[in-house]
C-alpha cells in the first residue's frame, strides 16, 4: 500500500502517532530548560553543553519539519487549538491548591502523630503557598484588561507619569517583583478614569447618606435605616439615572436606580450575601458634572455583619477623604483610625462635625476645638474640622463648606487627581528602588550580616501565618456551641427573677432580656478576646519583622483590631414580658426557680432558642468574614517582606544579563526633575 492511499483510519493513527513523537520533543525541550529552571525539585543532572543544546534544537525543529511535510502530504489539517491556556493554567493552580490542603496537619496525621510544635509550621506554610496562588489565580481571572504594559501604552496623553509608570512596569516584569504588580493596577486605575472620587466616611447614623442627598440635590441614597450601605456606591454624572451593580462571579446587571437599597443596606442585603462587589448610580446631577465622583461608603464601626471591612480596602482609592463625626456623639477610634489611614494611603482629609444643628453654638465651638485638639494630640496633624447640617436654618454651615472647600475641586480636580496619583507613584517608586537594591547587593555578594536572624524571622513569619486558620478552626468550634446557650440564659433569668421575688420586688420585662444579652455577649467576648490576641501576636510579629527588614511599611496594631469591630448582636426579638411577685415566693428557693424557669421555657423557650440558633450563624459568619479580613491585612504586608526575605537570603548567582540589568533599571526609575516630586500627602481642605 502506497503511502498516498492511506485510508481514514490510518491517517488517524499517522496524525495521533507524529502527535505523541511531538509531544516526546516537548519533554527534550523541558530538560534542556532545566538548566535555568529555579525549581529546588530539578528531577535531571544538566550535563548538556550550550553547543550540545544548540544542536539538538536544531534537530528538533528539523524533525517537526519534517511531521508537517508527511500531513501536508496526505492532506491531514494540523488540529485545532482547543485548550484555553489560560484556562488549563488556573486548573492546574486548582489542583495546586489541593495538594497544599493535604499538607495540613489534620492530613498529616494519616502518616503519623504531628508534633504539637509543628501544627504552626505546617499551617503557616499552607497558608503561605496558598496566598501566592490565589493571587495568581485572581491575576489571570482578569484576563486581558490586567496586561499592564498594554494598558500603559494606551496612556500616551499622561505624559511623565505614563512615561515613569512604563519604566516601572518594566522593572517589575524583568527583575519578577510581583508583590508591586496589584500596587500599579491600581495607579492605572486612576489614570484611566481620569475622576476625582471623594468618599465619604464615618460612623453608622453620622449621616453619610443624608449629607450626599442633599449635596447632590437628589434624595437617592437610603437613609434612615441601621445600618445602612453594604459596599460603596460610587454617585457619578450621567444623561439619565441609572444603577449598575457587578457581583463576585464577574456578572453585571443594570437596574432601576429605585433598587438601590436592594444592594446597599444591611437589612435588604445582609453580610452581602448577594455578592456584590460594586454599585455604581449615575445621575444627571449638576455637582456631578467634571468628572468629580462622590462615593458613600459602608459605617465604620457599626454592628452589622460587614461593611467597614469593604470601606477600609477602599481607602487608599480615593482622593479626598472626607470623615463624618457626628455631634450626636463623639469622636471615635475609628474616626482617627480613618484619618491615620488616609493620610498614610497618601490622602487628603477633611474632618466635619455633622449634626451640627444639635449644638448650641458655644457647645458648638467646644466641640470643634476638642475634636481638632485630639486629631492633632493622636495624630500630629492639624485639621480644620468644619461644622455641617441638613436641618433648618443650620443647612447654611453645609453650603458654606461645600462652597469654600469642596466647589473649587470642581476647577483644580484634574491638577488633584495628578497630584494624588504622584503621590502613589513615588511611593511606589521608592519601595521599587529599595528591593532592587537588595537584589543587587545579593549579586554583589554583600550579604546580610545577620543571616541566622533572618532565617529565624523568616520562620516566625511563616508560624505566625499559621495561627490564623488555628484561631479560626477554634472560633467556628466555639461559635457553633452557642446555639446551647438558650437553656443556659433561661435559668440564669429564672434565678434573677426568684431572687427580685424574694426581696419583694416584681421581676420587670427586662429581666429575662438582660439574661439573654449577657450570655450571649460574654460568649461574644470569648470569641474577641481570642481573635484580639491573634491581632496583637500577628502585629507584633509583622513589627519585628520590619525591624529587622529596616523597611518602612509597619502595620500598626488598630490595623488588625479593627477587623473586630463589626460584631453582631444578639436579637431577642418579640415582646418583653414581666412578672409579678409570686404568691409561692416562700417555697424553696430551687423549686420555685425550677418552676419559673419551666415557665420561661413554655412563654420564651422557642423564640429564645431561635433567637440563640440566629445568632449562631451570624457569629460564624462574623468569625469568617473577620478573620479572612485579618488574613488579607496580613497577607498584604507579609508577601512584601517574604519578597524581601527571599531576595536577602536567596542564592547570589546571577547571569551577566541579570546582573546587568538590576542597575539599569534602578538607574531608569530614578528621581527625575520633571516626575514625581512631593508623595508624601498632606492636608487638604
Amino acid at each position: 500500500m502506497s503511502v498516498e492511499s492511506l485510508n481514514e483510519s490510518q491517517q488517524r493513527h499517522l496524525l495521533t502517532s507524529l502527535q505523541y513523537a511531538d509531544k516526546l520533543l516537548s519533554d527534550i525541550e523541558g530538560i534542556l530548560t532545566a538548566a535555568s529552571s529555579r525549581s529546588p525539585f530539578i528531577e535531571y543532572r544538566v550535563d548538556v553543553t550550550p553547543a550540545q543544546g544548540k544542536v539538538i534544537q536544531d534537530y528538533i525543529a528539523r524533525f517537526r519539519a519534517q511531521m508537517l511535510r508527511v500531513l501536508e502530504g496526505q492532506g491531514i489539517p494540523s488540529p485545532a487549538h482547543q485548550i484555553s491556556a489560560i484556562h488549563s493554567i488556573r486548573v492546574h493552580l486548582t489542583f495546586i491548591g489541593i495538594a497544599l490542603t493535604e499538607i495540613g496537619p489534620e492530613y498529616m496525621r494519616g502518616y503519623g502523630e504531628v508534633p504539637e510544635s509543628a501544627i504552626a509550621d505546617l499551617n503557616g506554610l499552607v497558608a503561605e503557598l496558598n496566598t501566592l496562588v490565589d493571587r495568581l489565580n485572581a491575576y489571570l481571572a482578569e484576563g486581558l484588561g490586567q496586561d499592564l504594559g498594554a494598558r500603559l501604552e494606551r496612556l500616551q496623553w499622561a505624559g511623565d507619569e505614563a512615561d515613569l509608570l512604563r519604566r516601572i512596569e518594566r522593572a517589575i516584569s524583568a527583575q519578577g517583583l510581583v508583590e508591586f504588580r496589584p500596587k500599579l493596577a491600581m495607579i492605572l486605575d486612576r489614570l484611566e478614569t481620569q475622576r476625582f472620587e471623594i468618599a465619604v466616611f464615618g460612623q453608622v447614623s453620622s449621616g453619610k447618606s443624608s449629607l450626599l442627598n442633599h449635596i447632590l440635590q437628589v434624595n437617592v441614597l437610603p437613609v434612615g435605616v441601621n445600618p445602612i450601605t453594604a459596599v460603596p456606591t460610587r454617585l457619578v454624572s450621567g444623561p439619565e439615572p441609572k444603577l449598575t451593580v457587578a457581583f463576585t462571579d464577574r456578572r453585571i446587571e443594570r437596574f432601576e436606580v429605585t433598587s438601590l437599597p436592594d444592594f446597599a443596606t444591611e437589612q435588604r442585603n445582609p453580610g452581602n450575601s448577594k455578592g456584590v462587589t460594586r454599585i455604581v448610580v449615575e445621575l444627571p446631577a449638576r455637582r456631578l458634572n467634571e468628572g468629580i465622583v462622590f462615593v458613600d461608603t459602608p459605617g465604620l464601626g457599626s454592628l452589622a455583619t460587614s461593611g467597614a471591612a469593604e470601606t477600609r480596602a477602599y481607602l487608599p482609592q480615593c482622593d479626598l477623604g472626607v470623615v463624618l463625626i457626628s455631634a450626636g456623639s463623639t469622636l471615635a477610634e475609628e474616626d482617627l483610625t480613618t484619618i491615620r489611614a488616609l493620610y498614610e494611603a497618601g490622602v487628603p482629609a477633611s474632618a466635619l462635625l455633622s449634626k451640627a444643628d444639635l449644638l448650641p453654638q458655644q457647645d458648638r465651638e467646644s466641640a470643634l476645638a476638642y475634636i481638632t485638639e485630639q486629631i492633632r494630640a493622636h495624630l500630629g496633624l492639624t485639621l480644620r474640622v468644619h461644622p455641617v447640617s441638613i436641618v433648618g436654618d443650620a443647612v447654611v454651615l453645609l453650603d458654606a463648606w461645600f462652597e469654600e472647600q469642596i466647589a473649587p475641586l470642581y476647577e483644580r480636580h484634574r491638577q488633584l487627581a495628578a497630584e494624588s496619583v504622584r503621590r502613589k507613584i513615588g511611593a511606589l517608586r521608592e519601595s521599587i528602588k529599595a528591593a532592587l537594591r537588595s537584589k543587587l547587593d545579593r549579586i554583589e555578594g554583600i550579604r546580610p550580616p545577620d543571616v541566622e536572624v533572618l532565617r529565624q524571622v523568616e520562620r516566625e513569619l511563616r508560624r505566625t501565618a499559621g495561627r490564623i486558620p488555628e484561631e479560626k478552626s477554634v472560633c467556628l468550634q466555639a461559635s457553633g456551641e452557642v446555639e446551647k446557650l438558650a437553656p443556659v440564659a433561661l435559668q440564669e433569668a429564672a434565678r434573677r427573677i426568684v431572687e427580685h421575688w424574694r426581696q419583694g420586688k416584681n421581676a420587670e420585662a427586662d429581666i429575662v432580656t438582660a439574661s439573654v444579652l449577657e450570655t450571649a455577649v460574654a460568649a461574644a467576648n470569648q470569641l474577641y478576646v481570642r481573635l484580639d490576641g491573634l491581632a496583637k501576636e500577628l502585629t507584633g510579629a509583622l513589627q519585628r519583622v520590619a525591624q529587622q527588614l529596616n523597611v518602612t511599611e509597619i502595620p500598626q496594631a488598630e490595623e488588625f483590631v479593627s477587623a473586630l469591630r463589626e460584631m453582631p448582636q444578639l436579637d431577642v426579638g418579640g415582646e418583653t414580658l414581666s412578672f409579678k411577685r409570686s404568691p409561692f415566693v416562700s417555697v424553696a428557693a430551687p423549686l420555685l426557680k425550677a418552676w419559673v424557669e419551666r415557665r420561661l421555657n413554655h412563654l420564651l423557650g422557642p423564640r429564645i432558642w431561635e433567637a440563640f440558633r440566629s445568632y449562631r450563624r451570624l457569629l460564624e459568619a462574623w468569625v469568617r468574614r473577620a478573620t479572612a479580613e485579618i488574613q488579607a491585612r496580613f497577607d498584604s504586608h507579609a508577601d512584601m517582606y517574604r519578597a524581601q526575605l527571599d531576595r536577602l537570603l536567596g542564592a547570589s548567582e546571577a547571569s551577566p544579563d541579570e546582573a546587568e540589568a538590576i542597575p539599569r533599571d534602578l538607574a531608569d526609575i530614578q528621581d527625575d526633575p520633571a516626575d514625581v516630586g512631593d508623595f508624601t500627602g498632606g492636608q487638604c481642605c
